[in-house]
């Protein structure tokens, strides 16, 4: 046990180390040097060999429940996030599962340097516990069906815009000819590491500063 609380607070202590300042709370691998994304990439490897729960969905299922907060990603959607139109900056993301209802969104708040105007961009989905192979039950895999994206403009000029909240509503995609899945490598009470079935790595740390309006 030791071990583990260990090499988690070192991970964890990597994660704050390269943290970007202001509002934004997530790092992708490409705003690092390639020895710093090997270094994280060979801790989460570690810690995943350690996971306290295995099987997460057939023994701990409950620990997925709330908010969490996004700390570190490599996944192409999360990278794209640096390169938003109108000077647009990414400030946190978030993502909050119910599990009783097998759905979840993600949330991505952004907001103009200048604090000309801000807003969110917002994903809802549902997701099922997908069995890896016949010979055994689901107990860490799920496949993931995005629903709906919404776009919000909260303020402009710090004047509430209620009439822009949201803007728009549209459908979401999956990727053409497949439905993503997720294997959850990782999960105690306040750390959850998951895969992609892309290869893309999330890292989330559970969360109480969300407002409760979006939960």
């Amino acid at each position: 046990m030791n071990t583990q609380l260990t090499l988690k607070e070192q991970f964890l202590a990597q994660l704050d180390k390269i943290q970007k300042h202001g509002d934004s709370s997530h790092v992708t691998n490409v705003e690092l040097d390639e020895n710093t994304a090997t270094e994280i990439e060979k801790l989460t490897t570690e810690l995943e060999s350690i996971n306290p729960n295995p099987k997460p969905l057939l023994n701990a299922i409950s620990l997925l429940d709330g908010t969490w907060l996004l700390k570190y990603s490599t996944a192409r959607e999360i990278r794209a996030l640096a390169s938003l139109p109108l000077g647009l900056k990414v400030g946190k993301v978030y993502q909050v599962i119910n599990v009783a209802n097998k759905s979840f969104f993600n949330i991505a708040f952004v907001q103009h340097p200048l604090k000309i105007i801000s807003g969110y961009v917002k994903v809802a989905a549902s997701f099922e516990p997908v069995q890896e192979d016949l010979s055994n039950l689901p107990d860490k895999r799920i496949q993931v069906n995005f629903e709906k994206r919404y776009l919000s403009i909260e303020k402009i000029l710090g004047i509430n815009t209620p009439q822009l909240n949201p803007f728009k509503v549209v459908p979401a995609s999956n990727p053409k000819g497949r439905l993503p899945t997720l294997d959850i490598t990782y999960l105690d009470e306040t750390l959850r590491i998951g895969r992609g079935g892309d290869g893309s790595l999330f890292i989330l740390t559970k969360s109480q500063d969300l407002p409760d309006h979006f939960r």
